[in-house]
């Protein structure tokens, strides 16, 4: 398939007031092709938060190009949602209100935003949950609550940060079956930050490892699992060879990672 997003020698250095300057990316490219699911992974550090909000838009001083299509992406861009690891749903709005909201902003007429937010609802698994309030949600409803926000106007590439970094290993599992199914009906282009190895390979087509700061791809792993694929893939022998070899490249960025941090604070 096509690739939709290119990402062209990115590099991106802080400089914060009164400390050194740090270079989070040093050079990065990559493209993705339409409704490709790539997972990238590193250790803490790394720059993959900021090579996501760049991609989305939300950082512009920045070396190299993002282009979606060959358009440069210049401040946000209406073809990339994001969600992010942080609870983001809105406690006064009802699942159908939040998930319907971005409609709202754009003047959808209430009918219809409705119609189309309950079809998202529906995809996600919330069906019946529409008049629930956050507080009466879990915390992997309250992400597939955002993630059905996102998805209803319908961006072609969507962007997670660690969406559901704060729940636990069984229900990460299982809602990674959900966003396989997702993916399969949308054909929707997903770009994903994860910490956690198994969950990049039980959802990606690619998965890429980046190097600890700055932050270079280090190799790209083609995951070469047949689709569709769900959790049921990871007692696999194959499986767990991926695991480990994602493991033995992140291993040693992790470790400098560590070891920077503990002379960090050894300094202080």
């Amino acid at each position: 398939m096509a690739d939709i997003l290119q990402i062209k020698n990115v590099s991106k250095t802080y400089n914060p007031d009164g400390d050194s300057p740090v270079k989070a990316l040093d050079g990065v490219n990559l493209n993705v092709a339409e409704g490709e699911f790539v997972s990238v992974i590193g250790p803490s550090g790394c720059g993959k938060s900021t090579l996501f909000n760049i991609i989305g838009g939300l950082i512009d001083d920045h070396e190299g190009e993002v282009t979606i299509d060959g358009r440069p992406v210049d401040g946000a861009h209406k073809d990339v949602g994001v969600v992010f690891q942080e609870e983001s749903t809105f406690p006064w709005r009802s699942t159908l209100d939040n998930v319907a909201f971005p409609l709202e902003i754009e003047g959808m007429e209430k009918a219809e935003r409705d119609e189309v937010a309950r079809k998202f609802i529906k995809l996600v698994g919330l069906e019946g949950f529409e008049n629930h309030f956050p507080a009466q949600l879990s915390g992997g409803m309250k992400q597939r609550t955002a993630v059905a926000r996102t998805l209803a106007y319908e961006p072609r590439i969507m962007l997670m940060d660690e969406p559901f970094g704060a729940l636990d290993e069984q229900t990460r599992m299982l809602l990674g079956d959900k966003m396989l199914e997702i993916w399969a009906a949308l054909n929707q282009t997903m770009l994903l930050i994860t910490h956690n190895i198994t969950e990049a390979v039980q959802l990606s087509d690619r998965v890429v490892v980046m190097s600890y700061r700055p932050g270079i791809i280090k190799e790209i792993i083609p995951i070469d699992l047949p689709r569709p694929r769900t959790s049921d893939v990871i007692a696999t022998a194959e499986f767990g060879t991926y695991v480990g070899k994602l493991w033995t490249l992140l291993r040693e960025e992790a470790s400098r990672g560590m070891a920077d941090a503990e002379a960090s604070i050894a300094a202080t």
